[in-house]
């Protein structure tokens, strides 16, 4: 009997070593799956948070967009479901309000300081030369315009301080002899008691001899100079246009012009 419980020991111990292994649950796989989610949530809200960000400067852009438009829109607009009424308007600039469910296109005037700013259009005479080969300009009707400046004896004569943009063109037939033409834009002004030089065009043309029987016959050789830049005015300046051998010049009002506007008070 001694021998039969000496054999059972082991039958024991084998399985008390079989229920004492009990698998134990990993805490770092856990603690790595809560970090991961809360930098998911936190990726999730920044990218919210950016959209917001994002769609009210979309909307700030959209406003100042929308404002520069009124600011920039022409003044004259027509209502184009009646066209009868458009033509009784006779280019008058209107202020006009639109009503629920029409559709008419309200006008939205020009700010003031627009409106105010001077600008002139001068278009070429029958009969340019002038003293000094200042050329003259035809300044009321047709598409002349002169607004907050003044024209006298082919200058144009500034009342506001500012910076203007200033052009000019002239035609010249240079067709029959050889000429100096020099095509300028100047200015006389109370500091200086000389004309001041502002654009200058030059150019020498000289055709060669030709029959009397081609002479005869009117054939022109056109030549065109245009002078545009931007220039600080002052008020009482005075600006006008000299041209060499002025008798050369081809006269008409599509030929020649000259003009002014105030780009920044």
């Amino acid at each position: 009997m001694a021998e039969s419980g000496v054999g059972a020991c082991p039958q024991v111990f084998v399985v008390d070593s079989q229920a004492n292994y009990v698998p134990v649950p990993s805490e770092r796989k856990s603690r790595w799956t809560r970090a991961g989610q809360k930098f998911f949530l936190l990726l999730v809200g920044l990218t919210l948070f950016g959209l917001l960000v994002q769609g009210c400067l979309i909307y700030n852009l959209y406003k100042k967009l929308e404002a520069l438009a009124l600011y920039e829109s022409p003044p004259n607009f027509q209502n184009l479901s009646s066209p009868k009424a458009s033509a009784q308007q006779g280019g008058n600039i209107m202020t006009q309000v639109g009503h629920r469910g029409s559709n008419e296109i309200p006008v939205q005037p020009l700010p003031k300081q627009v409106q105010q700013r001077p600008f002139a259009q001068l278009l070429g005479s029958s009969h340019p030369a002038g003293e000094n080969n200042v050329v003259q300009w035809v300044h009321k009707g047709g598409e002349t315009v002169i607004q907050n400046m003044d024209y006298n004896n082919g200058r144009l004569l500034v009342e506001k301080e500012g910076y203007y943009y200033l052009y000019s063109k002239v035609t010249v037939n240079a067709a029959m002899e050889c000429v100096l033409i020099q095509h300028k834009v100047m200015k006389d002004t109370k500091a200086y008691d000389e004309p001041i030089q502002l654009m200058r065009s030059k150019s020498f043309q000289c055709k060669p001899w030709k029959p009397s029987s081609t002479k005869a016959s009117g054939v022109e050789d056109i030549w065109n100079s245009f002078l545009g830049g931007i220039f600080h005015l002052l008020s009482g300046d005075e600006i006008f246009v000299t041209l060499e051998d002025i008798q050369t010049m081809r006269t008409g009002t599509a030929d020649n012009f000259m003009g002014a506007f105030m780009i920044f008070p």
